[in-house]
């Protein structure tokens, strides 16, 4: 819900910023049409033309990025449990005694796992989840390491068992990594300075009439903020309104399935 705030706090400003500078630009034309008629009434709809172009591939370069990354995110989650499920399924392999240990630290793990996400956006809560999840990761290892030394256990039973333990790990490392996997900030720098500037001459050249036309001006605002409001929910879904929680259903589930 922070999130969901800051990036509304963000779009509102962006708006009303947005009309601020629509505003000027119709008055600095009016001005200049009282100084100067025929500057004023000089086209420059090649220089509009190419901002409000500049500004619209960037808001779709900037929404696509948002989108796939999203989509990501939730695929990685698919991931995780698949790998989970696959080694966790592998540890039949070793003695009885050996899967005792292990399966027990898997269920803290997985637990420890869909607790980093559900702490967000108490990122310090998250990070102390986090910090046990690797623990963990070392426990579970140096476990099966150990169980396979002690059982002399078949090259096979290595072959099956470490990779998957192994590719648990990554994907882990990879989810973690991808939380921090957003535009520079110089973009959305850049997209909210193209959007008041394409204000400004949005406003230059509606000061053609005799009045203003709200109509026009809240429909390029909204239109704007709206679409900046989404790119920004995109790309935060832990902690906003668009979120990728629902997908964490798959690794309830499979804890569920380990009792």
């Amino acid at each position: 819900m922070f999130s969901a705030i800051r990036d509304g706090v963000l779009s509102v400003g962006l708006f009303l910023g947005m009309l601020v500078f629509m505003e000027i630009g119709r008055r600095f034309r009016v001005r200049q049409s009282a100084r100067d008629p025929d500057l004023a009434k000089a086209g420059f709809g090649a220089i509009e033309g190419s901002v409000l172009g500049l500004l619209g591939l960037l808001l779709a370069f900037t929404f696509s990025g948002a989108g796939t990354r999203f989509d990501a995110r939730r695929q990685l989650i698919v991931e995780e449990t698949n790998t989970i499920g696959t080694a966790y399924l592998r540890l039949d392999i070793l003695s009885a005694a050996a899967q005792s240990k292990l399966r027990e630290y898997f269920r803290r793990y997985l637990d420890a796992r869909l607790n980093v996400y559900r702490k967000l956006p108490d990122v310090e809560g998250a990070k102390q989840e986090l910090a046990i999840a690797n623990s963990l990761q070392q426990e579970i290892w140096r476990e099966a390491i150990a169980s396979i030394r002690t059982a002399a256990a078949p090259v096979e039973v290595t072959v099956v068992l470490l990779p998957a333990l192994n590719a648990m790990m990554d994907i882990a490392t990879t989810r973690t990594m991808a939380v921090y996997v957003h535009p520079p900030v110089i973009i959305f720098v850049m997209l909210f300075a193209l959007a008041w500037v394409s204000s400004l001459l949005a406003g230059y050249d509606m000061a053609g009439g005799k009045s203003r036309s709200w109509f026009h001006m809240l429909c390029f605002a909204t239109a704007v903020a709206v679409t900046v409001f989404v790119i920004l929910d995109l790309e935060y879904p832990r902690t906003g309104l668009i979120r990728v929680n629902a997908f964490d259903q798959a690794l309830v589930d499979l804890r569920d399935s380990m009792k």
